[in-house]
């Protein structure tokens, strides 16, 4: 069941990489944070209460619902609706996705190491590596916020992949820099949606020091 909601996890990332309305990458980290808490809870082989509801505040409260709410406020707010002009054509972004994926299988292949969970590792990293592409392939700084989502994602992913555990302090770490991390990013976002509109990361290069 694990295999099936990690496979689930990556066809996210495959949708996501080819989406187009921003509303579609707000429902895409919605799902990624039930699935985070669906993995979790059977993975986990031996839970306590209160870890147990850290990890639900943590993934399905927090990833799931408040982040995304957050992030569709600010387009609302913004009046974004498209992720236009990507900088690479949807059909390419599916094939370097795909790409990014099977290395990572053969990255996972390559490593001797027996308390290293190799479908984890495959899907952690396959997350990380398509966040840090959505950053580097988009315009819009909204979508390089959704991008960094992902990679935290991927490291969530990747606490699970060398054990069976999960320390309250990692969670504690992920929880506080995604918390940050949207807290900055909404309200840069929201003020510089008085200046520029369109929230394209082209226009910043004509920014100047008077």
């Amino acid at each position: 069941m694990v295999d099936v909601l990690l496979i689930t996890l990556l066809i996210t990332l495959f949708y996501m990489s080819i989406a187009n309305r921003m509303l579609t990458y707000v429902k895409v980290l919605s799902l990624q944070g039930i699935l985070l808490f669906a993995i979790v809870f059977l993975q986990l082989e031996e839970i306590n209460t209160l870890n147990l509801i850290f990890i639900l505040l943590e993934t399905v409260i927090f990833k799931a619902i408040v982040v995304p709410l957050f992030i569709n406020h600010i387009l609302k707010r913004n009046k974004i609706t498209r992720e236009a002009e990507p900088f690479l054509p949807h059909f390419v972004s599916l094939i370097i996705v795909t790409v990014i994926v099977f290395i990572t299988i053969l990255l996972s292949n390559s490593i001797i190491e027996t308390h290293l969970d190799k479908m984890f590792f495959v899907v952690a990293l396959s997350t990380i590596f398509t966040g840090l592409y959505i950053i580097a392939s988009r315009r819009k700084i909204i979508t390089h916020v959704m991008g960094y989502l992902v990679i935290e994602n991927g490291v969530f992913v990747l606490s699970l992949a060398v054990g069976n555990e999960m320390p309250m302090l990692v969670n504690l770490g992920i929880m506080l820099d995604i918390f940050a991390s949207v807290l900055i990013l909404g309200v840069f976002l929201n003020k510089i949606g008085d200046v520029f509109k369109d929230i394209d990361v082209d226009q910043l290069s004509h920014l100047k020091d008077y």
